[in-house]
């Protein structure tokens, strides 16, 4: 496989867990192709033109020095300066990072829409669930937006290193492997939703290292209620006045990767358990989903950067 068709792969393998549906992103898609072709010459020049057939604008290609056969990837869940030297001195054929650079870090508000969709999977009314996340939206937008985005781009760009990065796409998976073992297992207390997620590999080995599954809010023996997947995919976190309604909507727990302070703090009055999977643990998950897929087809994977790196082959 060449550096293109990894690239190509992972977004197919996104676009199939993805929890809006093949045809809803293939609507998607169809309505970004009419307002490109509508576009002015100027305006077309600054367009992702990559976004006419990839709908994650997180996941891109951020230096392609060779569109080379791949034999050895260096993966990390965080890609940084050092990891570039090291990919130099290991003599690589490409870096995966996780979470985001360059202009997919710039684009990670573009995602977050994924989470109107999710939430109205659990009977939150689509309209609610795109109100309530707009600020937030824009709340994360001028959050990255002063970023020093391109500084690892353009070291992996002195150093000819092939570069690219996989969130949204493998967090996708993420979410629909955790949503089939949840449902299949059916939980009736948090303790019983804790054992699930503790006997996944990759969040049995975050527990040694006291980075694994925990409870935010509420306790082992409080019944689960109906249990949503809320923070596993869309970017990053959604709006924090949700949890205040999501109880309301008949959700009695949540599941996310991480939960800040201030999301923490509106949690506390909904009257919802929260379960955190475990966030470095939880994008493992998703990447070692992908890349299993790549060691089938004879691909080396050097694990670095806080990915925990468990096969499934």
């Amino acid at each position: 496989m060449k550096v293109t068709d990894i690239y190509k792969l992972v977004v197919e393998k996104g676009v199939l867990a993805d929890p809006r549906g093949e045809k809803r992103i293939e609507n998607l898609l169809k309505e970004k192709k009419e307002k490109f072709e509508k576009l002015s010459e100027k305006e077309k020049e600054f367009f992702d033109k990559d976004s006419l057939w990839n709908p994650y604008a997180d996941t891109r290609i951020l230096n392609l020095v060779e569109n080379k056969e791949v034999k050895k990837i260096l993966v990390g869940i965080d890609i940084e300066g050092e990891e570039i030297f090291l990919a130099k001195e290991l003599g690589v054929d490409l870096v995966i990072s996780h979470h985001p650079l360059g202009k997919a870090l710039a684009g990670l508000p573009e995602v977050m829409d994924i989470q109107i969709f999710v939430l109205s999977l659990y009977g939150v009314p689509i309209n609610v669930a795109q109100n309530l996340l707009k600020e937030r939206t824009s709340e994360v937008s001028r959050g990255v937006a002063p970023l020093n985005h391109q500084k690892v781009i353009d070291l992996a760009k002195l150093l000819k290193v092939n570069l690219m990065c996989a969130h949204t796409a493998t967090d996708n998976l993420v979410a629909q492997y955790l949503k089939e073992i949840i449902e299949k297992e059916n939980p009736e207390r948090v303790k019983d939703l804790l054992n699930i997620l503790e006997e996944i590999p990759e969040m049995r080995e975050a527990k040694k290292i006291k980075a694994g599954p925990q409870i935010f809010l509420g306790s082992k023996e409080n019944y689960c209620g109906k249990i949503a997947l809320t923070g596993i995919t869309g970017g990053t976190e959604g709006a924090p006045e949700l949890y205040e309604k999501l109880y309301q909507f008949g959700i009695g727990t949540v599941v996310e990767m991480h939960m800040s302070l201030r999301h923490h703090e509106k949690a506390k009055r909904g009257l919802i358990n929260t379960v955190i999977s475990g966030h470095i643990c939880s994008d493992s998950l998703g990447m070692n989903l992908f890349l299993d897929e790549l060691e089938k087809r004879g691909i080396e994977i050097i694990p670095c950067g806080g990915l925990i790196r468990k096969k499934r082959i």
